[in-house]
């Protein structure tokens, strides 16, 4: 399957709902950080749209080519310094690839070990060959923009601002390995199902690039299901705010004012409007539903969360999910998925998470 949607993926790791609420209500300093962080994620989304368009067109090396990215044949892991300099100059100065010592700048090896990690975690576990199942480089960019609140894949790179202190702490989204797993998977359903970032279709884009952010965190921690926390982005937020920016367990208590449902009973019928208060008709809002019951099935599973609920997950995105898959849609193929890979006591397990979230199969 390649990548097919007919909506582009904007998705940045902030919720635009929170940085919403944040510039109308949040203190001087962050309404001042929240709307800089909104006004240039709505440039960015312009040419997050034009590549998206040509992947699905079918030219897989056109996301580096898109950006302006000339990246060696040998190079599979590179880093770049985007000198506070903003979206005109992506990537920036080159200052770390694959066989180069460490950084001084803790960001870029930051980076740089992230990158790494994940594409450790799909080569390894789920036998995928990069980013797009060809060996795709790995491109990053630090430092972008001045004190910027967000990191994002933009369709070709991953993108990291600072954090200006007010909203994310300084320095702390290249340490997040979840954070990086999460945008870095945005590539891949950019190149498998490429789900529609709306209402549900993007939901069920956000929640398994939540899925795989958690389990590449998991799988270099080494920790089990049970071990865990489930958290995506934790300690990321200044801690007036949160904790993290997701619980998978728990969806609705990450940070303060999180409204994601954990039920489909709290399901968010939101318009898709571009008001960043409706969130793209609730994708990162209703992505708590999913993420749940990966969450369940994860645990009743046991054991290393990779081993057998990451393979399902996976394989019902590369083989199953279309761009305008549903909830619904997404459940049904994991139940199929885990009866195809394992056997019916991993199909009861994922058909009791969805019902426990109010989707029968």
């Amino acid at each position: 399957m390649t990548g097919s949607g007919h909506r582009p993926c904007t998705c940045f790791i902030a919720p635009p709902d929170l940085l919403a609420r944040l510039a109308a209500e949040g203190t001087p300093e962050q309404r001042d950080a929240a709307l800089a962080t909104l006004s240039a994620s709505a440039s960015l989304r312009t040419q997050r749209s034009i590549v998206n368009r040509l992947v699905r067109e079918g030219d897989a090396a056109v996301a580096q080519l898109a950006t302006s990215i000339k990246v060696a044949p040998q190079v599979h892991n590179v880093v770049y310094d985007n000198q506070h300099q903003g979206r005109l100059q992506l990537p920036g100065k080159q200052v770390r690839a694959d066989k180069d010592p460490k950084s001084k700048d803790a960001a870029v090896n930051e980076a740089f070990d992230g990158a790494a990690n994940t594409f450790d975690f799909y080569n390894k576990i789920l036998k995928r060959n990069s980013i797009d199942g060809k060996g795709m480089a790995l491109v990053s960019s630090v430092h972008y923009s001045n004190r910027f609140d967000n990191a994002f894949w933009n369709g070709g790179q991953m993108v990291y601002g600072d954090g200006s202190g007010q909203l994310f702490q300084v320095g702390a989204l290249t340490k997040a390995l979840d954070v990086i797993g999460h945008e870095l998977t945005h590539g891949v359903t950019q190149f498998t199902a490429g789900l529609e970032y709306s209402k549900q279709a993007g939901a069920l884009n956000e929640s398994i690039s939540d899925v795989f952010g958690s389990l590449v965190k998991q799988y270099h921690l080494k920790q089990t299901a049970a071990k865990a926390d489930w958290l995506i982005g934790a300690g990321t937020l200044v801690p007036a705010l949160g904790k993290a920016l997701r619980s998978m367990s728990k969806p609705g208590t990450a940070y303060d004012g999180d409204n994601q449902p954990a039920h489909m009973d709290g399901y968010v019928d939101l318009p898709d409007d571009g008001d960043p208060r409706n969130d793209n008709g609730g994708v990162h809002i209703n992505s708590g539903i999913p993420n749940r019951a990966f969450y369940l099935a994860a645990t009743a599973l046991g054991g290393n969360a990779w081993e057998k609920a990451g393979p399902i997950w996976y394989g019902t995105l590369t083989d199953h999910l279309q761009p305008d898959s549903q909830f619904a849609d997404a459940a049904q193929a994991t139940v199929e998925v885990a009866g195809k890979l394992f056997g019916a006591a991993e199909v009861a397990a994922v058909r009791d998470a969805w019902k426990a979230v109010g989707i029968d199969v």
